[in-house]
C-alpha cells in the first residue's frame, strides 16, 4: 500500500468515501472511540525522500471521561531507519456532534467536525501551514491527509485507519 496511497491521493483532489461518498458521523467522539491500526506514507514535495509509519491509534476516555485521549504509537521508516515514534492529543467533544483537537500539553490544534463526512482543518504553526483533509470512508475506516507548506517544508502526510476488533 505504502507509496501507492501518496500515489492515489494527491492535495487537492477530492477523494471518494464510498460508492455514494463520504459516511457522515453524527457524533464525531462515538465514532473514534476504540482501537485503529494506521498506515502512513510520508512524503517530503521538496527533496523527494519518501518514508511510512505503521501502527495503532487509540481513542479512550482521559481521567475526567470529559474528553478522549488519542494515542498513536509505531514505527517510522525515514531515510533507511526504522525507529520507535508516538504521540497523544487529546479530543474534547461538543454536545453538537464535533469536537476540538488539542496536543498533549492543552494547546489547540484544530477542530473537527465530521457531519458531512469530510472536514477540512488548517492549523498553523511558526512559519508553516498545516492543511488537514478528514474523510469517514465507513463505519470502520477513514483517511487523513495533511499537506503541510513552509520555507523550510513541504510534506504530504497520507494516513489510512482501519477500526481493530
Amino acid at each position: 500500500m505504502g507509496s501507492e496511497l501518496s500515489r492515489e491521493r494527491k492535495p487537492g483532489r477530492e477523494q471518494e468515501g464510498t460508492a455514494t461518498g463520504p459516511h457522515p458521523v453524527p457524533d464525531v467522539a462515538a465514532y473514534l472511540s476504540g482501537r485503529w491500526s494506521i498506515e502512513r506514507t510520508v512524503d517530503d514535495l521538496r527533496n523527494g525522500a519518501q518514508g511510512s509509519f505503521r501502527g495503532t491509534a487509540e481513542f479512550r476516555p482521559d481521567a475526567t471521561g470529559e474528553a478522549l485521549l488519542h494515542h498513536e504509537e509505531g514505527q517510522l521508516t525515514w531515510g533507511g531507519t526504522v525507529r520507535p515514534v508516538s504521540r497523544t492529543l487529546r479530543l474534547r467533544p461538543r454536545p453538537d456532534g464535533t469536537a476540538a483537537v488539542d496536543f498533549a500539553d492543552g494547546r489547540p490544534f484544530h477542530d473537527l467536525d465530521l457531519r458531512t463526512g469530510r472536514w477540512t482543518a488548517v492549523h498553523p504553526c511558526a512559519a508553516d501551514r498545516y492543511e488537514g483533509t478528514f474523510t469517514a470512508d465507513g463505519p470502520d475506516e477513514w483517511h487523513l491527509e495533511w499537506r503541510v507548506g513552509g520555507p523550510a517544508k513541504d510534506q504530504l502526510l497520507c494516513s489510512v485507519y482501519r477500526r481493530l476488533g
